[in-house]
């Protein structure tokens, strides 16, 4: 099983040292593996009304986005579920699927819309999760995670200036916005 998304090397989170593993670490991974199946699920949804590359394409990124966080909870022997494609345990996460898929059904341009507002999410909740832990293997997943999620920013964001749209960040600052557009691509997890 592949552990992180963008990543190439053969190590796993038993590797990683594991310390101070608390309650909210607990509800961190529940949220980001619920997160990732938001835009795994709305990019599959998506991709079946509007067949676009980066839907595509990041769908089965997302998927490995939910394996690294499936082998910390395996790590820690949490249990969890995960409901079928559109369905999720959280009602927050629930709601924004509701509205994306909503919104995005509408045009072209607002799916790719949808598809950069939630890689704008996910690097926002990312950044506060990492800054909330002390777990080493926390932060090396989620970090490798939110590379991932940069890149696929860029994509949407490409995609969208291509069809001639500009997109305004909803959650990340505009200042971070910025740096994070106008760097390359990452190489994740090297």
């Amino acid at each position: 099983m592949a552990l992180f998304s963008c990543n190439n090397d053969d190590s796993s989170v038993d590797d990683l040292e594991n310390i101070d593993f608390t309650k909210e670490d607990n509800a961190a991974l529940q949220f980001m593996l619920e997160e990732e199946k938001l835009a795994r699920d709305t990019y599959t949804y998506l991709d079946e009304i509007w067949e676009i590359n980066q839907f595509s394409n990041i769908k089965k990124s997302e998927q490995s986005h939910m394996n690294a966080v499936i082998g910390l909870l395996g790590q820690y022997s949490i249990s969890y579920t995960l409901l079928p494609y559109g369905e999720f345990n959280n009602q927050e996460i629930q709601k924004l699927y509701d509205r994306f898929i909503d919104y995005g059904s509408e045009n072209r341009a607002n799916a790719l819309e949808v598809g950069a507002s939630i890689e704008d999410l996910d690097i926002v909740d990312l950044a506060n999760y990492i800054d909330a832990t002390t777990n080493s293997a926390m932060i090396k997943v989620f970090e490798s995670l939110q590379c991932g999620s940069r890149n696929h920013l860029r994509s949407f964001v490409d995609a969208i200036e291509l069809s001639g749209n500009t997109y305004e960040p909803h959650y990340l600052t505009q200042e971070d916005y910025t740096v994070i557009i106008n760097d390359s691509q990452e190489q994740c997890g090297r």
